[in-house]
């Protein structure tokens, strides 16, 4: 698929910065590839952020990305993923899964 229009929403706004919710079946992967918001070219600032929800709706993939370019010429636009796209990460399946997801500290207090 590509990017739809009508899944990029506005969450916040704030001093020229925007932070947007996309929702997708397409792979976290591929809305990371360069061009993928090539269709968001005039919504899309340098440094505004997407919260992502990529995937089925059984493998939903959660990433955050953030516009690191916009070529005026080809009116192309790149993200950089703030989150590791990993096969590793833990999938939730259920809202009612009995597991415990755990997810490893990045930082310290």
């Amino acid at each position: 698929m590509a990017y739809a229009a009508k899944d990029l929403s506005v969450l916040a706004y704030a001093n020229g910065f925007t932070l947007w919710h996309y929702t997708t079946p397409d792979a976290a992967a591929q809305v990371n590839e360069i061009g993928y918001f090539n269709g968001a070219f005039d919504l899309l600032r340098i440094g505004d952020m997407i919260l992502v929800n990529a995937g089925p709706a059984s493998q939903i993939e959660g990433a955050v990305v953030i516009v690191s370019g916009s070529d005026h010429k080809s009116l192309t636009v790149s993200v950089t993923s703030l989150t590791p796209l990993a096969a590793s990460q833990p999938v939730i399946t259920a809202a009612n899964d009995a597991e415990v997801l755990y997810i490893p500290a990045t930082g310290t207090r």
